[in-house]
């Protein structure tokens, strides 16, 4: 299977700290690939610099083969990026907002914008509330849509920050449903960040552990909980930072 990310000794400094260290892996084409730590573990910093929007201290990054310091114009063709406190234009409505995603973002080939409209209205679920404000909107509404102008172009890689993060039950179950089904459909790459492992399990083929900057592990759900005796994610990452101390009785 093709690479699709390439990072090697990636380092993210700021004066006397250290944001991300030496951090090397590869996220295959077609994969589901998740990175999971707690706050501060550098999450955010390696999203950040796989989108253009921060350039690494040491290291590289390659997006199919592109570097991203050395070409960020070539690499934001190819990606879409949602972050955690994405929002959308509360004057617009479902559709209009949509239409005006579509004018920004780069349309496959052989596709209209029309075209591309129409799938991330089959995206969001919000056939008869698409034409309403998006004011008007529950979070779990506007996290659809989101969701949807993050994949209606049939990016080539996904980034997802925290993808259904405070949504009650019903919309995550929804939105993680959206993403392995369209990722599957579509044939894109996704790479997403949460700090809920139900999520992460239940999303992503493979998964690496991030604490304090550094890669912890690296494995599929069921290599890392049989690799430490644990019964999910949340366990396995306790055991993998020796952070069970922090835990009364040392449980989860």
């Amino acid at each position: 299977m093709a690479t699709a990310v390439e990072i090697r000794n990636l380092s993210k400094h700021y004066k006397n700290v250290i944001a991300l260290s030496d951090l090397s892996l590869d996220i295959k084409q077609g994969e589901i690939f998740g990175i999971i730590g707690p706050n501060g573990a550098g999450k955010s910093t390696t999203l950040k610099i796989l989108t253009t929007l921060l350039t690494p201290s040491s290291g590289y990054a390659k997006i199919f083969g592109t570097d991203v310091a050395a070409d960020p114009d070539s690499i934001r063709k190819n990606i879409s990026y949602l972050p955690e406190e994405a929002g959308a234009y509360k004057q617009l409505t479902g559709r209009e907002y949509l239409e005006f995603m579509a004018g920004l973002i780069q349309i496959p080939d052989g596709e209209t914008p029309a075209e591309v409209v129409n799938r991330g209205i089959g995206i969001t679920g919000l056939e008869e509330r698409i034409d309403d404000r998006t004011k008007e909107y529950s979070k779990g509404m506007k996290r659809k849509l989101l969701i949807a102008r993050a994949l209606m172009s049939k990016p080539k890689l996904a980034v997802l920050d925290e993808p259904a993060s405070g949504l009650d039950v019903k919309h995550a179950y929804y939105v993680r449903g959206i993403i392995k089904d369209y990722v599957r459909t579509m044939g894109i790459t996704v790479l997403l960040s949460s700090h809920n492992m139900l999520e992460v399990e239940f999303l992503c083929d493979r998964v690496c552990l991030l604490d304090e900057g550094h890669l912890i592990d690296i494995g599929t759900p069921n290599e890392l909980t049989a690799k430490y005796s644990a019964r999910n994610l949340e366990e396995v990452f306790i055991k993998a930072t020796g952070s069970s101390s922090a835990v009364p009785g040392g449980a989860i």
